[in-house]
């Protein structure tokens, strides 16, 4: 284990509600708990315990499945053993056997489920879902590392996705497979994937109202200029969608980099709407 990661593991813990779940699901092992039996066990409101379990998953010290409607929380033993590895590996001149190998009060690894794995999930929202939303998935789920699953949605999707966007996107070596237009209707039921971020992309959404993403998500609007609107030569209209694609990943570097383990929800708020004012984001 780096040092960084270490750090981001320690940052995690430090906050009494955190230390709480931490505790409470290691008595469980690796059958773990629904998240609402974990809120109504802490006495903790939905939306302010999601936050702390996905801070936590960030770090690598939890780990989620979803079963039916319920999404199941458990300890991943790994990552605290790493955390405890890191700070023995030097005792005693290299030998942690001397100093008690506190690794070994650990479950072993294979009680945990290898299908678990933590990642933020993000919807990305704009009218017709064709061309910002598909760019914003598909840049996430390329350098999110496998900590984010990108989604999109509109409130009005167009038939296809705008064919300049699609080839600028294969050009630069991205999967376009799954990018299709879509409702955000499909991420409302209760069989949809939780989100954790919901970020709007464009000024306003036709005046339409988002459904109900339920408590959890933090939500921010990052405006950017519509590839739809844009005039002139071909090769005008190339520039304008590469630089909305720059754009769009320069936010998106900055957004998976952001020390989640160490921020409070409205922090955590505050930040991506920097993100999204043009004036203080460095785009």
């Amino acid at each position: 284990m780096e040092a960084t990661d270490a750090a981001l593991g320690f940052a995690a813990l430090s906050q009494e509600t955190r230390l709480q779940l931490m505790r409470l699901l290691a008595t469980r092992g690796a059958s773990g708990m629904a998240a609402g039996d974990l809120a109504a066990a802490l006495r903790q409101a939905p939306s302010t315990l999601s936050f702390h379990l996905s801070a936590l998953e960030q770090a690598g010290l939890l780990q989620s499945t979803r079963q039916g409607r319920h999404v199941i929380y458990a300890v991943r033993f790994a990552g605290l053993r790493a955390l405890f590895s890191f700070l023995t590996e030097t005792c005693c001149a290299g030998r942690p056997d001397l100093c008690g190998d506190l690794v070994r009060l650990l479950p072993e690894e294979t009680l945990e489920d290898e299908s678990m794995t933590p990642a933020f999930n993000v919807l990305f929202l704009c009218t017709h879902n064709s061309a910002r939303s598909l760019v914003a998935q598909a840049i996430l789920n390329h350098i999110g590392k496998g900590k984010f699953n990108a989604y999109s949605a509109g409130s009005e999707p167009a038939r296809a996705p705008m064919a300049e966007v699609i080839e600028k996107l294969k050009t630069l070596g991205h999967d376009v497979s799954e990018l299709r237009c879509k409702s955000w209707n499909e991420f409302a039921g209760p069989n949809a994937p939780r989100m954790d971020f919901v970020i709007t992309l464009c000024d306003t959404l036709q005046g339409q109202r988002c459904p109900d993403f339920g408590e959890k998500p933090v939500t921010a609007a990052w405006p950017l200029p519509d590839p739809a609107k844009f005039s002139g030569t071909a090769i005008e209209r190339a520039t304008m969608i590469n630089e909305l694609y720059g754009m769009i990943r320069r936010r998106l570097e900055i957004f998976i980099n952001l020390p989640y383990a160490s921020l409070d929800r409205m922090a955590l708020k505050k930040r991506l709407d920097e993100l999204g004012d043009s004036t203080r984001a460095s785009v």
